[in-house]
């Protein structure tokens, strides 16, 4: 197991004061509080494995996502993660911007990816979700956002009635979204 935490490590059979003596020791590296890693673990986003680690259900979002999809040119300064509306946000290390997503709508476009240089996954939302919620959010995160990611994504050859089918199960992104697609047309 490349990642470890006191309760994992119990259940292993070492106790807590036997990983932190390991750790002292440089056999483990600690990535945040009650998160650590074997020190010849192969290299991996210490940030993403953090939120996996806090929240199972944790899921890139909004502009981290973009950025990975190549759809967007802004570099985010913090890991967008959404959770599902009423889970506790926890306290961590890492730049993360957590936000609540609604329950009923929290799975849709909604994949896992494996945490490179880990045994861990994390979820991530597909691009059309991503552009539907930007323009969702375009007051938090800009309105530039989802314009430009969707002109990146139609470019691409992405398909305007898929978009528009996960939108239309989004709150508040299905308007101004076919205005844009309007303009944009």
């Amino acid at each position: 197991m490349d990642t470890l935490t006191p309760k994992q490590a119990e259940q292993l059979g070492m106790s807590k004061s036997g990983l932190y003596r390991a750790t002292r020791d440089g056999r483990f590296e600690r990535i945040a509080r009650g998160i650590y890693r074997d020190r010849n673990a192969p290299t991996a986003d210490w940030d993403w494995i953090e939120a996996a680690t806090r929240r199972p259900e944790a899921t890139i979002c909004l502009t981290s996502a973009l950025a990975l999809y190549d759809l967007t040119d802004t570099i985010p300064h913090t890991l967008d993660i959404a959770i599902p509306r009423g889970s506790r946000i926890p306290t961590t290390e890492a730049a993360i911007e957590w936000h609540l997503f609604d329950r009923q709508t929290f799975d849709l476009g909604r994949t896992e990816i494996d945490i490179t240089g880990s045994s861990l996954r994390i979820g991530i939302y597909s691009p059309e979700r991503c552009i539907a919620d930007a323009f969702r959010m375009r007051g938090a995160v800009g309105y530039e956002l989802g314009r430009d990611a969707l002109r990146e994504w139609l470019r691409r050859g992405g398909k305007p009635a898929h978009l528009m089918e996960i939108a239309s199960r989004i709150p508040r992104s299905k308007g101004p979204l076919l205005r844009t697609l309007e303009a944009i047309g």
